[in-house]
């Protein structure tokens, strides 16, 4: 059993900066996916990173702006947000995945975290 716990969301400005941290218990051995919620839609991807980091995905509406990252000595996976925008407002929720191939489905992560707030203001 794998526990996640997010943390750095809060209120920004237009075109301002968050990081965004989620540590892992355990020995972090797993692909490692960012998602987030706005109210009323669905859950969409946002980013996700392999076991070494060497390989990540990024959403369309994120690439640029977005990067993904893994420390694996600290158990840690942060995304780095930049130029937000109000419409990346959302609840952000880390996942993890033990299979080692990246995916961008939320149906394929096996561990999930309990979300942290962004709300971007215009």
């Amino acid at each position: 059993q794998v526990q996640l716990v997010e943390s750095g969301g809060g209120l920004v400005q237009a075109g301002g900066s968050l990081r965004l941290s989620c540590a892992a218990s355990g020995r972090m051995r797993y692909t490692m996916g960012w998602f987030r919620q706005a109210p009323g839609k669905e859950r969409e991807f946002v980013a996700a990173i392999s076991l070494n980091g060497g390989t990540t995905y990024y959403a369309d509406s994120v690439k640029g702006r977005f990067t993904i990252s893994r420390d694996n000595a600290k158990n840690t996976v942060y995304l780095q947000m930049n130029s937000l925008k109000p419409e990346d407002t959302a609840v952000y929720y880390c996942a993890a995945r033990t299979a080692w191939l990246v995916t961008t489905r939320a149906d394929e992560y096996d561990y999930w975290g309990q979300g942290t707030q962004v709300t971007v203001s215009s």
